[in-house]
């Protein structure tokens, strides 16, 4: 089964598009373009540069995947976009392609839900199963764990971490990195617990989710200096290993966590 191109679509002959691949009306896909089986494409895409997107996408209308770097330093270097698979990407969302001052990727994994309008900067890199509701902006380098949600409108400080099951409320701002499993919202943003119900939708067990409740309070509510909790925590993985993976968090920050 070949693609299957509107008339009115600009793809270059040099573009590899895999079975079953649909592409709408008025599209324009560049030449370095690679699309897998089963790929979906509406009206008025654009696929630009070095791009690779894998199987089973659904790319709604106005979408621009791939453009060059919103970054004054960026001199037509050879960086790339990849996309994964069985991601739904809607109207008007931009991903830019990354830069060779870091990964000279930009990354997006497999089943994510990307809603109209949000935006993707250069060198972003973000996990599977994600959620990102309407118009929220990640600048450059950011990096997100499988399993965040975004709320409408959060906006991301270039080369913040947000761990994975994180959340975010409606018109967050976060300046600094945001641990995995916990809950942010505001402008600065702040810290508002585990995200619960998020963990027991995805099989966390009760005494998974209290152990993470019990390291939430030792990190944001005990009023011990970073270290201290720090501390504490590693004392707390025996019972509740989740909790390694939030220490493993603290180690690799670099611009702090919001607190």
């Amino acid at each position: 089964m070949s693609a299957e191109v509107h008339p009115s679509a600009v793809v270059d002959a040099r573009a590899r598009l895999g079975n079953g691949v649909t592409v709408g009306p008025y599209s324009v896909i560049g030449a370095r373009a690679e699309i897998d089986d089963g790929t979906w494409i509406g009206a008025h895409v654009v696929l630009d540069g070095r791009i690779r997107i894998g199987r089973g996408n659904r790319i709604f209308h106005f979408a621009s995947l791939g453009a060059p770097p919103q970054d004054k330093k960026y001199k037509g270097e050879d960086t790339a976009v990849e996309i994964g698979d069985d991601n739904t990407i809607r109207e008007y969302v931009t991903i830019n392609r990354g830069t060779a001052l870091d990964a000279g990727v930009t990354r997006l994994g497999n089943d994510n839900w990307v809603m109209a309008y949000v935006h993707f900067a250069h060198d972003v890199q973000i996990g599977s199963h994600t959620i990102f509701a309407n118009a929220c902006q990640l600048a450059g380098h950011v990096t997100v764990g499988d399993w965040a949600i975004f709320g409408a409108t959060t906006l991301v400080h270039q080369f913040v971490h947000i761990g994975a099951h994180a959340f975010t409320g409606m018109g967050t701002y976060l300046p600094q990195d945001l641990p995995p499993f916990v809950t942010a919202a505001g402008n600065m943003a702040k810290p508002y617990g585990i995200n619960s119900e998020g963990l027991r939708r995805r099989g966390f067990s009760a005494d998974a989710i209290a152990g993470l409740k019990r390291a939430y309070r030792t990190l944001y509510r005990s009023g011990l200096a970073l270290e201290e909790a720090r501390r504490q925590l590693q004392a707390q993985v025996a019972a509740c290993p989740p909790v390694g993976e939030l220490l493993e968090f603290l180690e690799r920050s670099k611009r702090g966590i919001i607190r």
